[in-house]
């Protein structure tokens, strides 16, 4: 008795050719079905080539696509005449032209001589399968599908659509429980003649003809009417990715196929060439002698599938930019913003780096140049210092910067005179620390030596930023720390702000602050912002700033008294 491999062919006809020479080498004979797909004249000399080995045939042809019922037909015409053709076969296993064997003919023969009854089908009711992609689960089974999922794809959901809003329902046939499961199976003799010769196969044809993906179901179904002796498993190595698409391997997944102990696996990329002349040699070394465990790389794939879907934290590339929402975490490390305090304070920059350690930049999203710390012109990971390639996408450049720093704190300098149109970006970040003095921005404007008109045309302009970037930072959807003082507030006592905000960086600075930043001298500020709204500009942003020539002086803190005991 021996094992008869049905083999469904639709391209690499030089892989396919390979692995049918391989099992008819060892004894097992092999029915194939090649697509109507395939050319005539590739059809031609595929089969003269196979056509002169004595245990090989070929089934009639059908054209199948992804999903429609004839991948059963295909299955069922090669089985049939695998039946009628070698008598002495046992177990029929159902293979593609990409399978490639990871173990001996020999040892996949001696373990189905062991088990001379046993069905290896995957075969789970609907209920218990939490895999299936694409949102049809027992539906598959009660509506109708005459339109291709892939070709005719507006027509498939448009139906489905119609059919649901109408309350349409297939009957089952009476004594079917509808099964789902890998289509890679091996089935005994008796059980496939059974499947194939059942007196309503016609009836159960018609059916699944109707039922979305067949192919994972059809045999699936029917072997729990004639067989009781089933292990709900596959012997054929079959990972998919999140999107319910198959994984291929290539050349550096050789140790990893040969820890599944599987006997097959698929999908093989046709140029692995490393994987075919290991597998299909006849080297002692590879014979394992173990059950076969797929289990055992399940954690890999699991891990494989987690980094393609959500990926390290703030890193995009080339291989992985995902969409909108699908990141896992936008940036990779925390950040601060800080906006109007390098208006309001000379060399803050200089101050904040020797306060907090942490390296300090400019304005990376100036107008004319990034405002790289120490002016460099090429930061790390090579980013450059022009605002046109920045501008390209401020949104990666500010990832990549957070990406090719981390370790170190990034603090950078912002306001309305900046590239705006990310601000939703920064917001919805948690690794994001926001500090803003609304209305800061005024003060350049108010020690500029420009015409007064133009001022006031520009305030309003910035005023008109800075109110619809506020507006976002204080949306319910902030996902940032965010602390936003008005001037007026900020600068009757800077300390305690000044505190807060070093304290959130680092916890390096345990003691408090005794030096504050020089603050640029606002003597005439509240004229000026009067001057504004004399001339029809309302610079309500600032808080409430008296109307004069001096500011106010800062009140001291009055220490309270204390003993000494002596």
């Amino acid at each position: 008795m021996t094992v008869g491999i049905v083999m469904l062919v639709h391209e690499a006809l030089d892989r396919a050719e390979q692995v049918a020479r391989h099992w008819s080498a060892h004894g097992c004979p092999v029915v194939i079905h090649i697509d109507t797909q395939v050319s005539r004249p590739d059809h031609t000399d595929f089969t003269e080539r196979l056509g002169k080995l004595d245990n090989v045939r070929f089934s009639k042809r059908h054209r199948c696509e992804w999903g429609t019922w004839n991948m059963v037909a295909a299955s069922q015409g090669a089985s049939e005449l695998m039946l009628a053709e070698f008598a002495d076969v046992r177990h029929v296993y159902l293979a593609s032209g990409s399978c490639l064997p990871l173990r001996p003919v020999d040892e996949l023969k001696q373990y189905l001589e062991d088990r001379p009854m046993t069905n290896f089908i995957e075969s789970v009711t609907t209920e218990d399968v939490p895999w299936t992609v694409g949102g049809l689960d027992a539906e598959r089974f009660t509506l109708r599908f005459p339109f291709s999922w892939k070709k005719q794809r507006k027509f498939f959901d448009g139906y489905v659509r119609l059919q649901r809003r109408l309350g349409f329902r297939r009957k089952i046939p009476v004594g079917l429980v509808p099964h789902l499961g890998s289509q890679w199976w091996c089935l005994t003799r008796q059980t496939l003649s059974a499947i194939l010769e059942d007196p309503d196969r016609s009836d159960y044809d018609a059916y699944f003809r109707r039922v979305w993906i067949p192919d994972e179901s059809y045999y699936q179904t029917l072997v729990r009417l004639y067989s009781s002796n089933i292990e709900s498993r596959s012997l054929t190595l079959s990972k998919f990715d999140f999107q319910g698409k198959p994984h291929i391997f290539y050349d550096d997944h050789l140790q990893l196929l040969r820890r599944s102990n599987c006997f097959v696996a698929r999908k093989i990329w046709p140029r692995a060439n490393r994987l075919y002349d290991t597998f299909l040699s006849d080297n002692p070394d590879i014979m394992i002698g173990a059950e076969p465990n797929p289990g055992k790389i399940d954690r890999i794939f699991a891990k494989a599938v987690d980094r393609r879907t959500r990926g390290r934290p703030g890193l995009y590339m080339q291989s992985r930019f995902p969409n909108a929402g699908w990141e896992n975490g936008k940036t990779c490390a925390p950040y601060s913003v800080f906006e109007g305090f390098a208006d309001l304070f000379e060399e803050f920059e200089d101050w904040l780096g020797k306060m907090v350690g942490a390296r300090v930049h400019g304005a990376l999203f100036a107008p004319g140049k990034v405002e790289f710390a120490g002016r460099q012109k090429v930061f790390s990971g090579a980013l450059s210092d022009r605002a046109m390639l920045r501008d390209y996408n401020p949104k990666s450049f500010l990832t990549n910067l957070i990406w090719n720093t981390r370790g170190e704190h990034q603090c950078f300098q912002y306001g309305p005179r900046d590239t705006q149109g990310f601000d939703w970006f920064v917001a919805a970040d948690s690794n994001a620390q926001i500090s803003v003095i609304s209305g800061a921005w005024a003060v350049p404007l108010f020690h500029s030596n420009r015409n007064f008109t133009e001022i006031r045309k520009e305030a309003a302009r910035l005023q008109k930023i800075e109110a619809k970037h506020l507006g976002v930072l204080r949306s319910p959807h902030t996902k940032a720390r965010v602390r936003i003082w008005s001037m007026a507030d900020f600068i009757e006592s800077p300390m305690e702000p000044l505190q807060t905000v070093i304290d959130e960086i680092g916890p390096r600075n345990l003691r408090r602050l005794t030096e504050a930043p020089r603050m640029v001298d606002l003597t005439g500020f509240g004229q000026f912002l009067q001057n504004l709204k004399n001339q029809g500009m309302h610079p309500h942003l600032m808080g409430d700033f008296p109307s004069g020539d001096t500011m106010p002086e800062t009140p001291r803190r009055r220490r309270k008294p204390y003993l000494v005991k002596k």
